[in-house]
């Protein structure tokens, strides 16, 4: 992740990977300060939180034959790992056809429960907050917002 906008781009990929119909987008001060990505898509299992968060874990490919006929834009897990590897990140998702929805902390732990909708929100906060050398080359928020 290099900026603001590459976070967006990879949550808005999974959200249309993930079959939803709508997509949320909120930036706050450049993006830098909090984006926060919210779908209807199909959601993710409890059990499959943790693994979202996991690198090179991924839903999209299943078996060997899958690799040969991707048809979405993210498969190699990289994505939600990485950018919790920058930023406090909480995933909430309800999967479809779920009585319940719940979320999970980037820095890991257990999923607690959530009142949440079907679908995902990935709330991503204080980008780069721990790695201050790529801060420093983010550019204004202005900037970063365009």
């Amino acid at each position: 992740m290099e900026r603001p906008a590459s976070v967006i781009k990879e949550l808005v990929e999974n959200s249309l990977d993930a079959g939803a119909a709508s997509v949320d987008v909120e930036v706050v001060q450049g993006g830098v300060k909090r984006m926060r990505v919210r779908d209807d898509g199909l959601g993710i299992s409890r059990d499959d939180l943790a693994l979202a968060l996991s690198r090179h874990a991924t839903s999209k490919v299943a078996s060997l034959e899958d690799l040969e006929g991707i048809r979405s834009m993210g498969f190699r897990g990289e994505a939600l790992p990485s950018i919790a590897s920058v930023s406090r990140l909480l995933l909430t998702s309800r999967e479809h056809g779920a009585d319940e929805a719940w979320s999970l902390d980037g820095d890991a732990g257990e999923p607690a429960p959530a009142a949440h909708p079907q679908g995902t929100t990935v709330d991503v906060q204080d980008l780069f907050y721990n790695t201050p050398a790529r801060r420093k080359f983010l550019k204004t928020e202005k900037t970063e917002f365009r």
